[in-house]
């Protein structure tokens, strides 16, 4: 038997999941609540609602008689990576594991997009290029696994993330924050009305805040909202798309798209039109923030497989 609780407390959910023998026996998140019109929450802010949350989420049934804890410390795996949110969830790891005398493991936000991504489709490839598209990161990742990950970033954006500037359109329209599912239903909707905001891609690099920039203005003169939203959605895919095409050229690999923004149907109808068999998305219930794929990575170290 091999019980593993895994936490995650990022920027906006607090998630809690259990893997028993390989299998998710609990997965939940908890929102952190965002006032109307506001664009995110102070790192302060985020880690006082997860200090409310984690008690809450971990009164279940479901985590009790544990081999071992895993928890994100930190957004990614690399020295500089640094949140005061993550905080939260170690702290509580911690208390746990040393009050019920069981192993700790620590791993990392992006480590858990990656490990729940992979688990969720059974996608095996020991060696792939990764695109981590969320609210806080839109990087170009090329990824070696064992039991553990070797990650180098090889590209991603110059400025702000795909989910950054599909939020600041979809608030500046009136939808909440995060606004991403706002935008892409409105997007999906109704067909093309030819409103265009041109992709800028460049190797494995791409730009977004000229692009935002764009969206705004034709907020300001009044196109529709629909128009706006499915340009928007049609910039992030292209964006995607030629990046995709530039990996192509250069890495003979499987690409695996992973994180909150993979969860859109339109970009996910979009690529997988256009890269049959060639690029993966993970299972959409997945992509957004949670701690399944930290649960998982605890498995492994604790001797799971």
């Amino acid at each position: 038997m091999c019980r593993v609780l895994g936490i995650d407390t990022s920027n906006y959910t607090t998630s809690v999941a259990v893997v028993d023998n390989g299998k998710i026996v609990y997965d939940t998140r908890k929102l952190l609540k965002i006032k109307t019109g506001e664009k995110g929450l102070r790192q302060s802010e985020a880690l006082f609602q997860h200090v409310n949350n984690l008690p809450l989420i971990l009164n279940d049934k479901s985590v009790s008689n544990l081999d071992a804890v895993c928890v994100s410390i930190k957004p990614r795996p690399i020295e500089e990576s640094y949140m005061p949110v993550f905080k939260a969830g170690q702290s509580i790891a911690e208390a746990i594991a040393y009050t019920n005398n069981i192993n700790i493991y620590y791993t990392t936000h992006q480590e858990g997009h990656i490990e729940a991504a992979c688990r969720s489709i059974d996608f095996e490839y020991k060696e792939f290029v990764a695109l981590h598209l969320s609210g806080g990161t839109s990087e170009v990742l090329h990824i070696k696994r064992d039991k553990g990950y070797f990650i180098k970033k090889i590209g991603g954006t110059k400025d702000i993330s795909l989910g950054q500037f599909i939020d600041r359109i979809g608030v500046a329209l009136g939808f909440e924050f995060p606004a991403g599912k706002y935008v892409d239903s409105l997007a999906m909707s109704k067909d093309d009305a030819g409103l265009r905001i041109p992709s800028r891609v460049d190797g494995l690099e791409f730009n977004l805040s000229g692009q935002e920039t764009l969206g705004l203005k034709y907020i300001n003169m009044g196109y529709n909202p629909y128009e706006i939203c499915y340009a928007a959605m049609l910039c992030i895919s292209k964006t995607i798309e030629k990046t995709i095409n530039n990996i192509l050229k250069t890495y003979n690999l499987p690409v695996l798209i992973m994180g909150g923004v993979a969860s859109s149907e339109f970009l996910r109808n979009y690529i997988s039109k256009r890269f049959y068999n060639l690029v993966f998305f993970g299972d959409p219930k997945y992509a957004s923030d949670n701690a399944v794929g930290i649960a998982y990575i605890g498995y492994m170290n604790q001797g799971g497989i």
